[in-house]
């Protein structure tokens, strides 16, 4: 059994791990463990000093040594004698804030639960167990049920929270945060994946301080700024070895994740919807579901962290017909015309991807209304017939009979003020009346906090999608949210519009979703602005970055890969000089670069010589050969690009038969040694033979002694080695 109960410890076991809490004698839910499995109760490691200035709840009478405000809690209220930072707070109908949460009683069930409106891991009634925990205030009658889900065999904890108003009176949260973990003190350090618009996710660790470090959006997005996924490690922990625990949020608005160091030196981690841009009235008889988080963790690294996450997002968050499948590689007009192209000029580029292997053509933006700029067109989505004379259907029959697939750029959720839509309707514009609204690239915002515009775009996308033979769809979203006002809710209830827009995307997604099964939706949000495990559950795969420079692409796909799979990341070779950046680099290296992703072009295939026309073929028929080992493999960061120099990653087939090795040198140096790289993942006892030289090694060998690089000359050198078990 993965969930198991006994003098109310509850104990949940995966494959490696255990996560234990218990009930004591007064109805306190304790978090007692999560790590390595012990095989034991641990509430042996609940001795606690008397703490001054930490009150004892009333029911424990003359026991100073029993505070809420020292105790390892698995939930904790607000404004009950714990001054830590808690995860749940509202206001009772009388004006008062305490929530001293007590256990009530626990369900346990077959498979996983499900989260109404909202994206969640899923698995079968084989593969999973849930536990759900009821506690309840000792004053009102509001309960709260805590819900984990366990995959056993993939060494995953999810969590989530219920909110539940049985009392006669409304309350409002205020914080509905969807994790609470307590950790004993330690050594601990956090990293974060910190950024803005074309430098998304960097990765930053840093020691934990006494008081409280945060990573969060308030722009109604993840953002690119900070990402919803943070580790928690100890100080020795590295890629091979150590402890470390990951946690990544399943949603794409604004979120908080706060860590905060104690009097005691212990640390507690909570995670959920961000309180500054939250509140929510809750009626008599009401819940409210908080959406969920994964949890995991790691006695051997953070590598073997990421691939839990990774098999987790691909076999269990991701859905359809492209969750675990190839992907068609793709090339996307935008970098190569803007908005400055018309019908004959898409079909040019087409053609010449054909001919080079390439299976998809993608039009990006300006196919619609009257957008000849940014500054106009957005929610009018019929066809700008001065651009393609003979509509979609012409130009998808032309591109089809080329033997190539066709896909479509959208941006559904914003508006133009030069647009019919919002001529027509600007009350379904996000933005306060009797206040000029904050634009951003130079659009507003739809309100997808109201029905009536959630099934506006549904019935509009619906018949684009129907009339259309359209096998990818490209959903872009390019500014954050603020202005928030909806004429959809009351004065008191104006709080919940940031959530309800969140739900409304999520619907929207959810009909397309069902009704075209056969759709590969990529997600964007000017790049990486809303890459999360939310948005992983309705779009296999998501636009990394805007940057398309391949030296800075290797720092951006690195912050990303800690807890999203390689096949969720789209990456492509675009021109040179970079269009971001300026930065030239070789196609060899751009190539090899956007290989650790669903691979594609981003530029005017016909503005290339024969030869690099040659090397792009032969990129893309090395690419479909690797393709099963990139989604499948085992994924391995062999270098720190912003320690070591260089940028190197590997994946290891599951059978460890297979190696693919690739990576990038960011300077060249006179007069030095080839670089060393030691892999990992292989097995020591075996032979490996290189493909391109047809040496022979040892796993031991490769693994502690490392293989030699090829000779590199100049900047940005990429290189890529493939070995097969001898």
């Amino acid at each position: 059994m993965a969930v198991s109960v006994k003098n109310n410890v509850f104990s949940l076991e995966t494959q490696n791990t255990l996560y234990q809490m218990k009930a004591d004698e007064f109805g306190v839910l304790c978090h007692l463990w999560y790590g390595a499995k012990t095989d034991c109760c641990m509430d042996y490691l609940l001795d606690y000093p008397d703490v001054g200035f930490s009150g004892s709840p009333y029911d424990a009478g003359n026991r100073r040594t029993y505070s809420l405000d020292t105790l390892p809690l698995e939930y904790a209220g607000s404004g009950a004698g714990d001054f830590r930072i808690p995860a749940v707070s509202l206001t009772h109908g009388d004006g008062s804030m305490a929530l001293d949460l007590r256990f009530q009683e626990y369900r346990l069930g077959k498979g996983k639960y499900s989260i109404p409106g909202l994206p969640a891991v899923y698995a079968g009634e084989e593969e999973a167990q849930t536990l759900e925990i009821v506690l309840k205030d000792v004053a009102s009658k509001v309960q709260v049920v805590l819900k984990y889900g366990v995959l056993e065999a993939a060494d995953v904890i999810t969590r989530s929270a219920v909110i539940i108003n049985h009392g006669k009176d409304a309350v409002i949260l205020n914080r509905v945060h969807s994790l609470c973990l307590d950790i004993p003190g330690g050594d601990w350090e956090w990293v974060h994946f910190h950024g803005r618009h074309n430098m998304e996710r960097q990765a930053e660790r840093m020691p934990l301080i006494h008081g409280i470090q945060e990573s969060a959006s308030t722009r109604g997005t993840s953002s690119h700024q900070q990402n919803p996924a943070v580790l928690l490690c100890e100080k020795t922990c590295t890629e091979q070895t150590g402890f470390c625990v990951g946690v990544a949020l399943m949603y794409s608005g604004s979120f908080q994740a706060q860590v905060e160091r104690d009097q005691l030196n212990q640390v507690r981690l909570v995670m959920g919807i961000h309180p500054a841009t939250f509140s929510w009235k809750l009626a008599s008889g009401e819940s409210f579901y908080a959406p969920e988080v994964i949890l995991s963790c790691s006695d051997r690294g953070t590598a073997l962290l990421s691939q839990r996450f990774h098999h987790v997002i691909r076999h269990h968050v991701c859905r359809g017909k492209y969750a675990l499948s190839s992907r068609p590689v793709l090339i996307n007009n935008w970098e190569a015309t803007y908005f400055h192209f018309d019908e004959q000029k898409i079909l040019e580029i087409a053609g010449q991807a054909s001919k080079l292997g390439i299976d998809m053509m993608v039009l990006d933006d300006g196919w619609f209304g009257e957008r000849d700029t940014d500054c106009s067109g957005l929610g009018d989505w019929f066809v700008n017939e001065n651009k393609l004379k003979d509509g979609l259907q012409g130009l998808i029959g032309r591109i089809n009979a080329m033997g190539m697939k066709f896909g479509l750029w959208f941006e559904p959720e914003a508006v133009s003020e030069e647009s019919r839509l919002y001529r027509e309707h600007p009350e379904w514009a996000v933005q306060i009346p009797g206040r000029k609204p904050v634009r951003g690239r130079y659009q507003l915002m739809l309100d997808l906090s109201n029905p009536q515009v959630v099934d506006y775009l549904y019935h509009v996308l619906r018949k684009i999608l129907g009339e259309n033979h359209i096998e990818y769809v490209k959903w872009d979203m390019n500014r954050s949210i603020c202005d928030w006002y909806t004429a959809a809710l009351p004065g008191d209830r104006q709080g919940e519009m940031p959530h309800r827009y969140i739900l409304g995307l999520y619907e929207l997604l959810e009909r397309l979703n069902r009704d075209f099964p056969e759709v590969l939706f990529e997600g964007c949000s000017g790049g990486g602005g809303r890459f999360d495990a939310g948005m992983l559950y309705y779009c296999p795969q998501i636009w990394c970055s805007d940057d398309t420079d391949a030296h800075e692409r290797t720092f951006i796909q690195y912050g990303t890969s800690f807890f999203y799979p390689v096949s969720a990341v789209g990456s492509h070779v675009s021109a040179v000089p970079n269009h971001q950046t300026g930065r030239s680099a070789s196609l060899k290296t751009r190539g090899i670069v956007a290989m650790a992703g669903s691979f594609g072009y981003e530029l005017d295939l016909n503005c290339l010589t024969e030869e690099e026309k040659e090397e792009v073929s032969e990129q893309v028929r090395r690419y479909r050969g690797y393709q099963e080992l990139i989604y499948n493999g085992n994924y391995y960061r062999l270098s720190n690009p912003f320690a070591d120099g260089m940028a190197a990653w590997a994946w290891v087939s599951a059978d460890r038969k297979q190696v693919l090795v690739q990576g990038v040198v960011f300077r060249a140096a006179p007069n030095t040694l080839r670089r060393r790289l030691r892999l990992t993942g292989l097995d020591g006892q075996a032979e490996y033979k290189a493909a391109d030289s047809g040496q022979i090694y040892t796993g031991a060998a490769l693994m502690t002694g490392g293989i030699l690089l090829p000779w590199l000359s100049g900047d940005d050198a990429a290189f890529e080695m493939y070995l097969t078990m001898a």
